[in-house]
């Protein structure tokens, strides 16, 4: 009788490496490809149709790449676009899609305190992430 082999990795990055790769886990030509794909979505879908106006309420950064969470947000938002609009998608995909997905982040990214805090139309203004005291080993 032989035993089963340990696993070498855990169960939850077993997963994550047999689904779609999600952005924040890439880098170099993987990265660029990924956030070049998302930009087009981005420029001509999501903000033609869903943008609104941009106001002190409402900011958005012409420079949206440049802040990791929005990058994080709206590559999730494309994923969940493609999942749920896609051919192979039910006929209540759409409507999951904007009740589920699009009003929350759109709200997140728009909030006043949100990413684009102190962007500006055709101005970006880099964010300082908070401090942190290292977690003692």
């Amino acid at each position: 009788m032989t035993l089963a082999a340990e696993p070498t990795q855990e169960p939850w990055q077993e997963e994550r490496q047999q689904g779609p790769a999600f952005i924040l886990y890439m880098e170099g030509p993987e990265y660029q490809d990924a956030l070049n794909r998302l930009a087009l979505w981005v420029r001509h879908l999501l903000l033609p149709v869903y943008g609104r106006e941009v106001t002190s309420t409402a900011p958005w950064c012409p420079s949206w790449w440049k802040h990791p969470e929005a990058v994080a947000q709206l590559y999730g938002l494309w994923m969940a676009w493609q999942d749920l609009t896609g051919p192979d998608s039910s006929a209540t995909g759409p409507a999951s899609w904007h009740r589920d997905h699009l009003t929350h982040v759109m709200t997140s990214l728009r909030d006043p305190a949100g990413p684009f805090a102190g962007c500006k139309p055709n101005a970006h203004r880099a964010k300082e992430a908070p401090g942190i005291i290292p977690y003692p080993p």
